[in-house]
């Protein structure tokens, strides 16, 4: 028997038996969304050492072993092993806590077998089976409905719409049918099981998710660098082998020099630098209750150049809020977050209560009164209130309540007797509430346009009109509107046709899932850092583009591209577009890849089951935590655990210190192995053979490159970095200025190193003792002088790092152990003096050249054609 064979199999009240349960339980499988297979921590290890960059230290590791020199060869193994070693437990930490999120999946579901109802898990669920579902309930499977009692569903993890949409049995498909992973918000109802797990409509959307993005933009920048440095660093090796071997220096000492050279040449501490600093943002972030779940992705964020986000629970609440009143006397707006009383109703820029305005008493207590859900209060130690029931009825019920209207004493006062429930027929509900003298007050809420009628209203056509007018304007702005209307009362109960009839409106109330309030900022903030917010939502044009003006992602008169409309544009015209609305998890993913095929770094923001697809396929996807669905943690790289979005802004900050500070690093030791090789080549021909011995070579790259280049990771983020654009995607991590820099530096540190070195030797003097001294403190110097923000004690560890380094230094010239190892001589005080003088000049001339040459980031909008202000 397929799938489909359930639905056309006559469903009984009887349900299925055991038999045949157990039956298709071996047949269909458990009722689960295939997981994703666990990565052995073997394959985690084989993953960090296929880095280009650990590559090229493993290369390193083997020239120095060829040289025999242990040192630089242990250290190298170490920098790799403290790279894999927190790479991986980084993944393994993630992956543990995005599982510790999981328990928002339904558990358990209640269904009919043998005629007797039973609860059983829900990954026990198969097609054929008669589940029963009530209020609050999450639906375990698709299914098509038997029968319903006021059955509404929130789809808004599948959909993004954020209205409960009515099911009923019938033919209508989008009615006559509930999908797994929905909420059941009101009412009760049965339905037989048509598709589970892979096959449910959840299971089809977590099929397109795919693979993981490929390499992040540090990661593909990184590759390019690591290819030019290995040819130029192979080509001046030669070189310098060729020039020793034609000025008749010894073979094997030649080679022995160029091998040295080379391994000075490769900056082996980048990938301790890019790890650490990695590490420190996920450190971070994790304060702000973020869970990055690899470690590139903090990197990730600070390149991204477009931030596309859902709308419903990610820059809104998820929930449903009362934000305006209108009545015939005037109009009010309501003040509060979520549903909690605390809050208040203001008219004319004042808070009112009931005994000052009447005329909106009046509308909120009939609003509470034709009204079936209720509000729970905070647990113990909890602060958020709960709603039970419809969340546009419980968005009625906190109104009144921040209008100091009590919903029990209501109750009590005029307690219902009859009621006519919503039908989406007649878009109306109705109740009839006994009046204290023994008659009956009618209270109807509904669609303005079944409320405001003549059949159902005595007020006259002016009212009506003005009305109407307002209730459009409200709908235009995105609010969900509600007319209220109630009869005088009766000292008789009337025949239930009769009750909507005859009623006076007493005003209109204007709902809408309202923004979160970190999401205007979030929002400002992006655009400041010239970064493109686009809103890619599920549901109606109208409430998109009031979410997006509201927020700053649109300004009227922007277009809304909607999900058929996106079918027949072209990539070029959708480039054009900051808001799309009524779209699929498909169309979703379109949109992602379009934009990244016009070579944009894509952030994705999102909660619902729709919106995995697109966040496996950005570049780096980012769920909330709280509400979010599984599907989305499992396909995100980073999660926000407290559904803070103001975190993301805080991410991309510490993506663009990561970047800033490897580019910070590789500045300070390209200009010393640039300064060490222009050393090597040009000391022959002012009559120095052979300035530096091998040992000494790898002696300063072993002090320069270690310590004081991790420190480097550790900077702080630079002041304004988030008041420009990122770097272009295509822009090499040396450009921008950077290799001029480098070269500048280099020939600089090289040109006194040469200077003093030729003084030196004319003199008498110790001469390759002094620029091996110079050569190593004059590199720390330029990493002082590379900082963030010079002078500050915000990263002692680089303070004491270069202390640590040029003790080092100086023990390689007094100790004689070291002397002997590495060939030098004691300086006399002299000669001391002059060499720290001369090696002070590295710091003075990156100050200098940071001051008159600085760094112009790019201009905003200078690398995409993306508008970046509303």
């Amino acid at each position: 028997m397929g799938v489909d064979d359930s639905r056309s199999a006559p469903a009984t009240s009887a349900g299925l038996s055991e038999e045949e349960a157990a039956r298709r339980l071996t047949a269909y499988g458990p009722n689960a969304l295939p997981a994703e297979p666990r990565t052995p921590v073997w394959r985690r290890v084989l993953q960090q050492l296929r880095d280009p960059l650990i590559l090229v230290l493993l290369v390193a590791a083997a020239l120095t072993i060829a040289t025999y020199d242990l040192a630089d060869t242990a250290v190298i193994l170490l920098v790799i092993t403290v790279n894999t070693v927190v790479g991986v437990v980084q993944e393994v930490r993630a992956e543990r806590a995005v599982a510790a999120l999981a328990a928002t999946s339904a558990p358990s579901a209640r269904v009919v077998r043998d005629g007797e109802e039973r609860s059983v898990a829900a990954a026990e669920v198969i097609p054929g089976d008669v589940v029963l579902l009530a209020e609050g309930d999450i639906v375990p499977a698709d299914g098509d409905v038997l029968d319903a009692a006021l059955l509404l569903l929130d789809e808004s993890s599948l959909t993004g719409e954020s209205v409960p949409v009515e099911k009923a049995p019938g033919e209508d498909r989008s009615r006559g049918t509930v999908s797994a992973g929905t909420v059941v918000v009101r009412g009760r109802g049965r339905v037989v099981i048509s598709a589970t797990g892979a096959r449910s409509a959840l299971g089809r959307i977590a099929s397109l998710l795919g693979t993981a993005p490929g390499p992040t933009p540090l990661q593909r920048r990184l590759v390019g660098f690591g290819r030019v440095l290995a040819a130029v660093t192979v080509a001046l090796c030669a070189l310098v082998l060729a020039l020793g071997l034609v000025r008749g220096q010894p073979v094997e000492l030649m080679i022995v020099a160029a091998i040295s050279l080379a391994v000075a040449a490769v900056p082996e501490s980048l990938p301790a630098v890019v790890t650490l600093a990695l590490a420190l943002g996920a450190r971070r972030m994790a304060e702000r209750q973020a869970i990055v779940r690899r470690l590139p992705a903090v990197e990730t964020l600070g390149s991204v150049t477009v931030l596309a986000t859902d709308k419903t629970g990610t820059l809104t609440e998820g929930r449903m809020a009362v934000e305006e009143l209108w009545t015939p006397l005037g109009e009010a707006t309501v003040t509060g977050a979520g549903y909690a009383p605390d809050g208040h109703v203001l008219r004319g820029g004042r808070t009112v209560s009931a005994p000052d305005a009447p005329d909106l008493a009046a509308l909120l207590r009939a609003a509470m009164l034709c009204n079936d859900a209720a509000l729970e209060a905070p647990t113990e130690g909890g602060t958020e209130w709960r709603a039970l029931g419809d969340p546009t009825e419980a968005a009625l019920l906190t109104a009144g309540a921040r209008f100091g209207l009590d919903r029990a004493a209501l109750d009590r006062e005029l307690p219902r007797v009859e009621e006519m429930p919503f039908d989406s027929g007649r878009k109306s509900m109705t109740t009839v509430h006994q009046w204290p003298d023994g008659g009956v007050h009618v209270v109807c809420k509904g669609a303005p346009e079944a409320v405001l009628r003549p059949e159902v209203l005595t007020d006259g056509p002016d009212v009506r009109t003005r009305a109407a007018a307002r209730a459009e304007d409200m709908a235009r702005r995105g609010y969900r509107v509600l007319a209220v209307a109630a009869g005088d009362p009766k000292k008789r109960r009337e025949r239930p046709g009769t009750w909507e009839s005859g009623l006076r409106l007493l005003g209109l109330i204007g709902i809408l899932d309202p923004p979160r309030r970190a999401s205007a900022a979030t929002v400002a903030s992006c655009r400041q850092a010239g970064i493109a917010p686009v809103l890619i939502t599920g549901d109606h044009p109208l409430t998109a583009r009031a979410v997006a003006e509201r927020l700053g992602i649109a300004v009227a008169g922007d277009e809304v591209a909607t999900g058929e409309q996106l079918r027949q544009g072209s990539a070029g015209a959708l480039m054009k577009v900051r808001v799309f609305a009524r779209t699929t998890p498909e169309q979703k993913l379109d949109i992602v890849q379009a934009w990244r095929g016009a070579g944009h770094v894509v952030a994705m923001t999102g909660d619902g089951v729709n919106d995995g697809p697109a966040l496996r396929r950005a570049d780096i996807g980012v769920a909330m935590g709280r509400r979010g669905t599984e599907v989305a943690r499992q396909a995100a790289e980073l999660v926000l655990a407290d559904d803070d979005l103001s975190t993301v802004v805080a991410a991309v900050e510490e993506g663009r210190r990561v970047y800033a500070n490897v580019r910070r690093f590789l500045l300070y030791a390209l200009t010393g192995g640039t300064a060490e090789i222009l050393v090597m080549l040009l000391g022959p021909f002012l009559g120095m053979p052979l300035p530096l011995l091998p040992a000494q070579i790898l002696w300063i790259n072993l002090l320069t490159h270690g310590l004081p280049g991790v420190a480097l990771g550790a900077e702080p983020v630079e002041p304004g970095v988030m008041h420009h654009p990122p770097r272009p995607p295509e822009q090499s991590v040396l450009g921008a200025g950077l290799w001029p820099r480098i070269l500048a530096m280099g020939a600089f540190v090289a040109a006194v190193t040469l200077v003093t070195g030729v003084w030196a030797r004319e003199t008498g003097r110790p001469w390759q003792s002094m620029i091996f001294l110079i050569l190593g403190a004059t590199q720390l110097g330029v990493a002082l002088g590379s900082r963030a923000r010079p002078g500050s004690l915000t990263n002692p560890f680089l303070l004491a790092a270069v202390g640590a380094a040029l003790s080092l230094q100086a023990a390689g010239v007094y100790l004689p152990p070291l002397q002997a190892l590495l060939g030098t001589e004691p300086l006399p005080l002299t000669d001391l003096v002059i060499v720290c003088g001369v090696s002070g000049l590295g710091h003075v001339v990156m100050r200098l050249q940071a001051r008159l040459f600085p760094e112009r980031p790019p201009r905003v909008g200078a690398q995409t054609p993306v508008r970046t202000s509303p």
